[in-house]
């Protein structure tokens, strides 16, 4: 469905070789879909709350505290490196203390850093770190749609849905630092290859 989701938007004129990081929740559907249209090296940040929460949903109530201190500390550091030694490290401590936490902790852990790897300024990398910029629309979506007592065949989902995103929309506001957003779009220039490469991936796939 994700697959379908994204092929439909790229039908209606989505350009997916253009240059975008994108913010995900960590499903592995939408990671394939997502490399399928964009091409194997596209950018994937993947979401800091989500990884943050499902390394504590292995914890104790006595041990979640201080793991969650220490994910916090590694993730506010602004240096990559210096950011993705503190979770080596506390993927080591997680190793004694509870291996399945850690283990949720190491899957995927280098795209929670990307935008530490891209250099993305701190204002920004706090929008950009995860997917709550999009979170308070699907709320606002699930609100709206909580109002229909019965569904009917056909379209009906769908233009609900569109309804409640247009209620959302007219509290969008700008990102926390769009003005900083030309560095991302530097960043994103030294990772993506060329245009044509990537057209090319997407028509073979």
């Amino acid at each position: 469905m994700v697959g379908e989701l994204l092929g439909d938007l790229m039908n209606r004129g989505l350009d997916f070789a253009e240059l975008r990081l994108y913010v995900l929740d960590g499903g592995k559907a939408l990671q394939a879909a997502v490399k399928k249209y964009a091409g194997e090296s596209a950018p994937i940040q993947r979401c800091q709350v989500h990884k943050r929460r499902n390394v504590l949903d292995h914890l104790t109530d006595e041990q979640k505290p201080l793991v969650a201190k220490k994910l916090n500390a590694a993730y506010a550091l602004e240096d990559y490196a210096e950011a993705k030694n503190a979770l080596n490290t506390l993927h080591r401590e997680l190793m004694d203390l509870n291996p399945s936490a850690a283990r949720s902790l190491g899957e995927g852990l280098e795209e929670t850093l990307t935008v530490h790897r891209l250099h993305v300024p701190p204002r920004l990398r706090k929008t950009l770190a995860s997917t709550n910029v999009i979170e308070s629309a699907f709320s606002i979506v699930e609100r709206v749609c909580a109002n229909v007592k019965r569904w009917h065949a056909g379209d009906q989902r769908e233009r609900w849905v569109g309804s409640g995103l247009l209620v959302a929309e007219k509290q969008f506001r700008r990102v926390q630092g769009h003005k900083q957003i030309p560095i991302l779009l530097r960043e994103l220039e030294a990772l993506v290859p060329a245009k044509s490469e990537v057209v090319k991936r997407r028509k073979a796939s």
